[in-house]
């Protein structure tokens, strides 16, 4: 099931892909940074800083160890142009990547940032069930001119390369994790010479980048490093039994399947193991890995599961903003029907008994979400979105809240840009990274949308922004957002809703 789910996120992926960006203006800015001067691209009212190395490449005796400072440089490095992506399969990358040297960020910052007037930072950790994704895909030109910010978006470690865990390996599981925490270092060293304010920075997230962003505020090592956090579609409380959600594993769970892979490349008689891991070429790492990466708790950077981080209030105390898709799981749905699996009424208590959490209770599930008609994908799309995100993120922000400041959403955009090429089975509704759109140009290509749309896609940078530079995404002459609600964001309704509406939480909360 957990292959379906990436094989899946890998599809809806592309239509991330990166495309050259637009033409710059001939005045090219260049900054200064701790390791050397890079010169970026200038547009229409911000400026662009590609491929900016924050970390040495991970390769030969660094793969698999925690990331190195980059090595600085004479001249003026360019900076026009993105890194490649982290060593991943085909999909949002097109043809896929073998590169491990992709320790690169990507800054873009309005025009008129300095030091002398240091605009608040955002860094974006990108989605893709942890083993996809690249932050090149994120054209942040409208966050940053619109809310009036710098924005960093970030490539870490992916897969076998990110989260190999295995005993006595320093580091097991959480190489990519601690990618994330070289780059926030990066920007607390030198994100002023991009006008950027290195005391104000919001880490923020979508699917498995939200997970990251979990996963940090439960790190102890990253402590300081950011002052806000962003979390979309990416709950904290979710766990192995609901799959299509990013989480975290135990030590014997990370390490069974490091074993695996060892044995798959054909390096687990090997006298030195690790050696032999590090000299396989790294197309063979990515035809052995699972379709699936998760990292690793249990010491080290990450000591506790962030479900249990969450439950107990071992996490960091910053505002949050948090939420999640009406509709996250309809993708899925149509996927797994496309793939041969009906949802009618007759089957539908055999498919509930196979993707339900507790197949004993697949009874209360079926009289929860009737299948009554022919076709049964979006009560199936339910079911997994209330079981993976709608439920859990509710929790999450519940938790969060009971310690300080967080502000809960649902983006619930009917009819938002289509999330995959092809038209799918039914309708799909606001289901997962339909949000994304509203707040990035992906791949560098905005989508079509209607005036509604775009109002909705302002209002939301704003709240975003308005939220990354105090605290609060109040202002601006959008609807007020209360904390003790939801905020519901569509394009003919934004306000607040009573928590959980149109899902069965009550029901989520009593399974594993």
């Amino acid at each position: 099931m957990r292959r379906l789910a990436a094989a899946l996120a890998g599809a809806l992926a592309l239509t991330l892909a990166p495309v050259m960006p637009a033409a710059a203006s001939p005045v090219a800015p260049v900054v200064h940074t701790r390791a050397g001067a890079v010169r970026g691209s200038a547009h229409d009212g911000y400026r662009i800083f590609d491929g900016v190395p924050y970390a040495a490449p991970p390769v030969g005796a660094l793969r698999w160890a925690a990331p190195r400072p980059a090595a600085a440089w004479s001249g003026i490095r360019d900076a026009t142009r993105p890194s490649p992506a982290c060593a991943q399969p085909a999909g949002e990358v097109p043809g896929g990547s073998t590169s491990e040297d992709c320790l690169y960020l990507n800054v873009t910052a309005p025009s008129d940032a300095s030091a002398g007037h240091p605009r608040p930072v955002i860094v974006w950790l990108h989605g893709g069930g942890f083993t996809t994704g690249a932050g090149s895909s994120y054209d942040a030109h409208r966050m940053a001119t619109g809310g009036d910010v710098v924005v960093v978006t970030v490539d870490y470690r992916l897969g076998a390369l990110g989260f190999l865990g295995r005993a006595g390996l320093p580091g097991s599981g959480t190489f990519g994790l601690a990618d994330q925490q070289a780059a926030l270092r990066y920007v607390r060293q030198n994100i002023r010479a991009f006008g950027g304010d290195a005391g104000n920075v919001t880490l923020a997230g979508q699917s498995a980048g939200s997970y990251s962003v979990c996963a940090q505020l439960a790190s102890p090592a990253a402590a300081g490093l950011f002052q806000r956090a962003i979390m979309e579609s990416g709950p904290c409380a979710g766990g192995p039994a609901r799959p299509f959600a990013p989480y975290a594993v135990a030590p014997e769970v990370a390490r069974s399947a490091g074993a695996k892979l060892a044995a798959a490349v054909g390096c687990a008689k090997a006298a030195d193991e690790l050696a032999c891991l590090r000299g396989a070429p790294v197309s063979r790492l990515l035809a052995a890995q699972d379709t699936d990466a998760q990292p690793e708790y249990g010491a080290g950077l990450l000591p506790r599961d962030p479900a249990s981080a969450l439950s107990s209030g071992r996490m960091a105390r910053v505002p949050v903003l948090v939420g999640a898709n009406h509709d996250e799981g309809t993708i899925w749905a149509a996927g797994i029907i496309a793939a041969g699996t009906a949802v009618t009424p007759a089957s539908w208590p055999e498919v509930a008994r196979e993707f339900v959490p507790d197949p004993a209770r697949a009874g209360e599930v079926v009289g929860a979400y009737p299948v009554t008609g022919a076709d049964g994908g979006p009560v199936f799309g339910s079911v997994i979105g209330d079981a993976n995100y709608a439920c859990p993120t509710l929790r999450t922000g519940s938790l969060l809240a009971a310690r300080g400041p967080v502000w809960r959403y649902e983006f619930t955009d009917p009819f938002p840009p289509r999330p995959l090429p092809a038209p799918p089975p039914f309708p799909l509704g606001a289901t997962h990274t339909t949000e994304l759109p509203y707040l990035f140009d992906l791949g560098g290509r905005p989508r079509e949308m209607t005036e509604r749309q775009h109002q909705l896609a302002d209002t939301m940078i704003g709240y975003w922004t308005r939220f990354a530079r105090s605290g609060d995404p109040n202002g601006g002459g959008a609807p007020h957002w209360s904390r003790s609600q939801v905020q519901s964001l569509a394009p003919d309704r934004t306000g607040p809703v009573r928590p959980g509406p149109g899902h069965h939480c009550a029901l989520w909360a009593t399974m594993p």
